[in-house]
């Protein structure tokens, strides 16, 4: 199974979260799973691919130039995707995968997660979109959407939503199912 991962790229960031990484990664390789990522080093990005390489994931990467420009080109990718911009990005990204993952992350993370969905939604794609609700991380998020449920902005009766997850296990067993 293809599974795209969207996360933090942010090195300054608590080692619990890093670790996240490693095990996810590790988890990709040991259950022969491919791994599609942005292709550039970094925080979690680093983290996941370099664990996924080791333990014996194909790892699929999909840069634009800017990133690469930047010097943040990972060597760890047996494919690369050279796209033109973030935008093809997301969309190549979520093109090449079967599953879609969201570890803790920032804007790009959100971006990521807001498109997967959003496209699902009008009908580009039926591919499940789990989020990892690590210690809380995205319960204000998830307040937003209820917010949103509240006020009639989402459907009560949603075509697709994301699927959010408390521990990397909880994931593990929903990508098995």
């Amino acid at each position: 199974m293809r599974i795209a991962v969207y996360c933090s790229a942010k090195d300054a960031i608590p080692e619990e979260y890093l670790k996240l990484g490693d095990a996810l990664g590790r988890w990709l390789g040991e259950q022969g799973h491919t791994l599609v990522y942005g292709g550039a080093t970094g925080g979690l990005m680093s983290r996941t691919s370099d664990a996924a390489k080791q333990a014996g994931a194909h790892v699929i990467g999909v840069i634009p130039p800017r990133i690469k420009a930047a010097g943040r080109l990972a060597t760890n990718c047996d494919y690369l995707i050279e796209v033109d911009n973030m935008s093809t990005r997301k969309q190549r990204m979520r093109d090449e995968a079967d599953v879609i993952v969201c570890l803790p992350g920032s804007y790009g993370t959100l971006d990521e997660m807001m498109d997967a969905t959003s496209s699902a939604i009008v009908g580009e794609h039926k591919k499940p979109t789990y989020v990892l609700n690590y210690k809380g991380f995205y319960e204000p998020l998830k307040e937003q959407i209820a917010l949103m449920q509240r006020l009639q902005f989402i459907p009560e009766q949603q075509s697709y939503k994301p699927i959010f997850v408390d521990t990397l296990d909880e994931l593990f067993e929903q990508i098995k199912n």
